[in-house]
């Protein structure tokens, strides 16, 4: 059996990056966090923590990050139905959940689903933000345990779940059109007006174009990772962007937005995945994500 002091001292690293921050919260010294980590990389074999600024978990150490998260969910449930145990000092017994969102769905519905499940469960979360179509690699690469996807494919392992879908719209402030699209959009108009994509893995913008005009066309564009500044960019007629319904329903309704075609928003679907062996401990998590997803994805706000 694996020496479960050396595994917290390992997870309780990552967590926070250090191992001065592990001392703390396991109320030990730096020293003694230190020598369990490395008496279970020597019995392992492997190095566990790349030492850095901050510290990072190799492949194997993520697997043992995930390993106590699963202990500690697993004690929690237990412990509701045993009488009240004795605090262990030596421990932090928080069950931190690393996630995997896509960052509209934590500029929009997500933090309000995330705070009713930690409020009923107690839960912390570790929130790792992706696009939509990549979340799914964190689950593969074993860094998270459950993730908002556009991926209805479950990953190996992991179980899925419909939360509905998100509108986007493609928006730009009046000025922009008039100056813009006074002509329609076409290809050599858009060739012309400048776009705000996200990042270098965001395909929305594209697809909507080809949507609109039916083929490809090049376009000069901003990057900007920024859900909020992606509207305030459009404001500001920086350029036209594709952003969340609901995010969007005041400045529609003011017209300091203008939808540049209404016959054309893009439907996203998204889905939960959480990982097989944490479904039942984690299933209020789950139910609260999904109901609230469904209800809310696309309401103003």
């Amino acid at each position: 059996m694996l020496d479960y002091g050396g595994l917290q001292a390992v997870a309780m690293v990552v967590r926070t990056g250090s191992f001065e921050k592990a001392a703390q919260k396991l109320s030990v010294t730096p020293s003694a966090v230190s020598q369990r980590v490395k008496a279970l990389e020597e019995r392992l074999g492997t190095i566990l923590i790349v030492r850095g600024q901050p510290c990072t978990a190799t492949s194997e150490g993520e697997l043992i990050c995930r390993h106590v998260e699963q202990v500690l969910m697993l004690e929690h449930d237990l412990s509701a139905a045993l009488p009240p145990l004795p605090p262990n000092r030596d421990s932090e017994d928080r069950v931190t959940i690393p996630l995997a969102v896509n960052s509209d769905s934590l500029a929009t519905w997500f933090l309000s689903a995330a705070a009713g499940a930690s409020f009923s469960t107690g839960y912390l979360f570790d929130v790792i933000v992706d696009d939509q179509d990549h979340t799914t690699d964190i689950l593969k690469a074993g860094r998270a345990i459950g993730a908002v996807t556009a991926q209805p494919e479950p990953v190996a392992g992991f179980k899925t779940f419909s939360l509905g879908a998100m509108t986007y719209l493609a928006t730009a402030s009046p000025a922009f059109r008039q100056r813009y699209f006074s002509n329609g959009l076409t290809k050599e108009t858009l060739q012309k007006a400048p776009g705000i994509v996200f990042n270098r893995k965001d395909s929305l913008q594209d697809i909507w174009v080809r949507k609109v005009t039916g083929q490809q066309v090049a376009f000069p564009n901003h990057w900007l990772p920024s859900s909020h500044a992606f509207i305030d960019a459009c404001l500001l007629g920086l350029g036209w962007g594709m952003s969340p319904l609901y995010l969007l329903h005041h400045h529609l309704a003011n017209g300091t937005l203008v939808d540049l075609a209404p016959a054309h928003p893009i439907d996203v679907p998204l889905y939960w995945q959480i990982k097989s062996s944490a479904a039942t401990p984690l299933k209020v998590l789950t139910e609260t994500i999904v109901a609230y997803a469904r209800s809310n994805m696309n309401r103003p706000f």
